[in-house]
């Protein structure tokens, strides 16, 4: 029975969810992008990000007691509980928003489409993160070399693709941390990619192996079929001509 209602709760809840995720991530970063904004949206910013977190907080308990097994749900919703926990981490809760976007792949007629969606979202969705996380632990130090939203883009690109040029690196702990999560999270994404990928071209070939087994049997078929034509085709050439009748006169 908790199964249903839990699966029932998930189904009408995602929505919301993912629009919450959208608007935590607007309350997160706006402050973030706009430093000049009046005090009493930062404080609306502010507002709206606890309020938001006490929502999904409430959506955890939530889920934790539909579920048939609370000891297996704390296991594979671990990182729900670090997210909840650490500050530094409540961004993250914006990915949420990646299952709405990966609802376009829905249109896909396999599941691979769906997760290449999903994933390509939670790229942009991660590196946009951490590329604000990033610039808000930097930018109060004097000795940051990453002061602006375009330094900590090109950060998070370099870093999430595992190519670190090393042009723009993070001084505070709080950015280094940000970098470890977004290394984490690049390496991750990678391998999804790469699993779909190779997943793609192993059914490509295994369909283009049993296409040319199907084409081999018929082949042998026409094959024994034609061989059988002119086998009977001889017999039919060899055989004696039956004596025909001679005519008789009167």
């Amino acid at each position: 029975m908790n199964t249903d209602f839990s699966a029932t709760y998930e189904r009408r809840t995602s929505w919301l969810l993912s629009v919450a995720a959208v608007l935590f991530l607007v309350v997160f970063a706006w402050p973030i992008l706009q430093p000049d904004l009046p005090a009493g949206l930062v404080r609306a910013c502010s507002i709206a990000n606890v309020a938001i977190w006490i929502v999904f907080g409430a959506d955890y308990f939530v889920r934790l007691a539909l579920a048939p097994s609370k000891p297996r749900f704390i296991r594979n919703h671990i990182l729900d509980v670090v997210v909840l926990a650490l500050p530094l981490l409540r961004p993250l809760r914006a990915l949420r928003a990646a299952t709405a976007l990966a609802r376009l792949g829905r249109a896909a007629i396999t599941l691979r489409g769906q997760t290449i969606a999903y994933v390509v979202s939670a790229v942009g969705l991660l590196g946009f993160v951490a590329a604000v996380a990033v610039l808000d632990a930097e930018r109060g130090n004097p000795n940051a070399n990453i002061k602006t939203f375009g330094d900590a883009a090109w950060w998070a690109a370099t870093t999430i693709t595992t190519v670190g040029y090393g042009d723009h690196v993070p001084t505070t702990a709080e950015g280094k941390w940000v970098g470890v999560g977004l290394m984490v999270g690049g390496i991750a994404l990678a391998g999804t990619i790469t699993a779909a990928l190779a997943s793609w071209f192993v059914e490509h070939i295994g369909d283009v192996e049993r296409a040319d087994a199907i084409a081999n049997d018929q082949i042998a078929t026409l094959t024994a079929e034609l061989s059988a034509l002119r086998t009977e085709l001889a017999a039919t050439q060899t055989s004696p001509e039956p004596l025909k009748p001679h005519a008789t006169g009167p």
